[in-house]
């Protein structure tokens, strides 16, 4: 009766966890989001170098209008990449356990996750207006930690984390202003991938 009694308390329990949390979210999302950043980060490495930038001279840069619009461009090709693997990897996950993607517990997660996302964005695009360019980087670490963080309540917990990390990234960030490339590849790429991995590991 006993033993009887935890399986019907751990049916509940998933159950429970089914309807609040949103958990069709795929560690492999993570991987190919953090891959999509890694080549972008590297294409925009050897895009400044053919305009004749040195990176990792340490002095001031100034970027041609021209140079600022392609790097918006390849900016949202990689979040266009990010978001495509996120959707493709979601459904097959949630067709293969058989999980609901659309429930009350997506859309909690999506505001959550949006609320941050929009703000920063528009503060990302208050700093390209101004040509405040060395922050742009750290702001959306910053931005995009607080957004995980914001919406971990709604899906796996383990999301905080990477949220956390983001975000101690990208105040490390605002005192080394001039390499937010590097964080950004750390933080978007390296990082993406390591999460990814230990989320596909832990509930494949």
């Amino acid at each position: 009766m006993d033993q009887k009694h935890q399986e019907d308390l751990s049916h509940i329990r998933s159950m429970m966890e089914r309807s609040s949390r949103f958990i069709s979210l795929s560690g492999l999302s993570g991987v190919f989001a953090g891959l999509s950043a890694l080549i972008g980060g590297l294409y925009v490495y050897l895009l400044l170098k053919s305009n004749g930038l040195d990176y990792f001279n340490g002095e001031h840069k100034l970027y041609s209008v021209n140079l600022v619009a392609e790097l918006v461009f390849i900016a949202l090709i990689i979040l266009v990449s990010a978001l495509t693997f996120g959707i493709f990897f979601t459904i097959r996950k949630s067709r293969k356990y058989n999980l609901p993607i659309w429930t009350t517990a997506t859309k909690k997660m999506l505001v959550n996750l949006a609320i941050p996302l929009v703000v920063g964005g528009v503060f990302c695009i208050a700093l390209l207006y101004h040509q405040i360019y060395v922050l742009i980087a750290p702001a959306t670490l910053l931005f995009y930690g607080l957004a995980l963080i914001n919406a971990e309540k709604y899906t796996f917990s383990d999301i905080k984390y990477l949220g956390f990390c983001e975000l101690a990234l990208g105040c490390v960030s605002l005192f080394f202003l001039g390499y937010g490339l590097v964080f950004w590849i750390i933080g978007f790429g390296v990082l993406h991938i390591l999460y990814g991995l230990i989320v596909f590991k832990k509930y494949k």
